[in-house]
């Protein structure tokens, strides 16, 4: 775990307090292999790092998506093994913008607590250009996406221009739509239209909600892995050619 060379390490109980879950959990997660080992320390007591605390906020959100723990488990193993921290929480993210109550009305004052530091008039912009906050409708305070919001902070400090942001927030949108709109033409043909054939059935109406519900964290899942395994080809291959 390469993040976590730098990074505090935690104790079960720091961890079980940052993650806002209890150390009996954190040690059943563990047991069901949701979690990996923590790393053995002096006088054998066990420290987690970042990626313990993306995998936790990961879990919370599956869950809250309706999934069960064995689905989660699947979910997890799925996964690519080398996942920091961060790819975790992008992961986290994504998840988190199926649900219908990811934007929250803050003040400035609690848009700033929520975030962990004091946010100047430049980095609300470089939040609002990520789409992780916006101005209020009524003119006070901030709509901010609380599952992006972990996400966009540990951008801040990233040396990427305000307007580079606004390009590449425009060629990822531009891009997801048209995913988003070919995979929903798919799974209507080949999945929704054959499975919904009897409407008046209320058992296959709810079967299908709940097939929706527990489909789309996986095509996130999937969307994700493939886009960031084609990112770092992408990479390598351009700083490859000027290298070469």
């Amino acid at each position: 775990m390469a993040d976590q060379a730098t990074e505090p390490m935690l104790t079960v109980d720091e961890l079980a307090s940052k993650a806002g879950v209890t150390v009996r959990t954190v040690r059943f997660y563990s047991t069901r292999g949701l979690l990996p080992p923590p790393v053995i320390g002096p006088r054998r007591v066990g420290h987690y790092g970042p990626e313990h605390l993306s995998r936790l906020a990961l879990i919370e959100e599956l869950q809250h998506q309706g999934m069960t723990l064995s689905a989660i488990q699947r979910y997890l193993d799925a996964l690519p093994d080398d996942l920091s921290a961060h790819d975790l929480a992008i992961h986290r993210a994504l998840v988190a913008t199926w649900a219908p109550d990811a934007a929250q009305e803050v003040s400035r004052a609690e848009l700033e607590r929520r975030a962990g530091r004091t946010l100047s008039d430049g980095d609300l912009r470089r939040l609002a250009a990520m789409n992780v906050v916006s101005e209020s409708g009524a003119g006070e305070g901030f709509r901010v996406d609380v599952g992006l919001l972990r996400l966009g902070v540990a951008l801040l400090d990233v040396p990427i221009a305000h307007e580079t942001l606004l390009v590449a927030r425009g060629i990822l949108l531009e891009h997801a739509r048209t995913a988003a709109h070919q995979l929903t033409a798919l799974f209507r043909d080949e999945v929704w239209g054959p499975f919904t054939e009897d409407e008046d059935d209320p058992e296959r109406v709810e079967s299908m909600k709940a097939l929706s519900a527990h489909m789309q964290p996986m095509v996130v899942q999937a969307l994700v892995t493939a886009f960031q395994r084609s990112l770092k080809e992408e990479l390598r291959e351009a700083f490859s050619a000027e290298g070469g």
